[in-house]
C-alpha cells in the first residue's frame, strides 16, 4: 500500500514540476519580448515565484517519492529502462538548473537571448516527458 501512495505522490509532484518546466520558459519568451520596465519587473516576480515556490519543491518531491519507490523495488536497478529513465532525469535536473541560471540573468537584466530562442528552449521538456513516460509505462528493455 505504501508503494501506491508513493507512486501517486510521485506522479502528482511530477505533473507540478513539468507544469513549471513548461511555463517558465514561456514566461521567458514574453519577458524577452517585453520592453517596458513594469512588464519586466512583473515577469521577474512571476518567474522567481514559479521557480522557487513550485518548481523546486515539486522537483524535490518527485525525486524523493521516486527514490522511495526504488527503495521498495530494488530489483528495478537490473532493468535497462530504469537506467535510461534515470539518465533522462539527471539531464532534466540539468535543464531545471539551466532555467534557474536564465532566471538569474533576467533578474539582473543581463539576458542576451531572443524570444525566438526561448520558444525553442520551451520545447525541450516535451521531449523529456515523452521519453520518460514511455520508458516508465512500456519498460521496453
Amino acid at each position: 500500500m505504501a508503494y501506491l501512495w508513493f507512486k501517486a505522490l510521485h506522479l502528482i509532484a511530477m505533473v507540478c514540476w513539468f507544469a513549471g518546466l513548461f511555463y517558465l520558459p514561456r514566461l521567458f519568451v514574453y519577458h524577452a519580448a517585453s520592453s517596458d520596465s513594469i512588464s519586466q519587473e512583473r515577469f521577474q516576480v512571476m518567474e522567481r515565484k514559479l521557480y522557487r515556490g513550485i518548481m523546486n519543491p515539486s522537483m524535490i518531491a518527485t525525486l524523493v517519492f521516486g527514490g522511495l519507490m526504488l527503495y521498495l523495488n530494488p530489483s528495478w536497478f537490473q532493468s535497462g529502462w530504469l537506467h535510461a529513465k534515470l539518465t533522462l532525469i539527471v539531464l532534466l535536473i540539468g535543464y531545471h538548473h539551466v532555467c534557474g541560471a536564465m532566471l538569474k540573468k533576467f533578474a539582473n537584466n543581463a539576458n542576451t537571448k531572443s524570444h525566438v530562442f526561448y520558444r525553442w528552449f520551451n520545447e525541450v521538456p516535451v521531449i523529456f516527458l515523452l521519453a520518460i513516460i514511455i520508458l516508465a509505462v512500456l519498460k521496453p528493455f
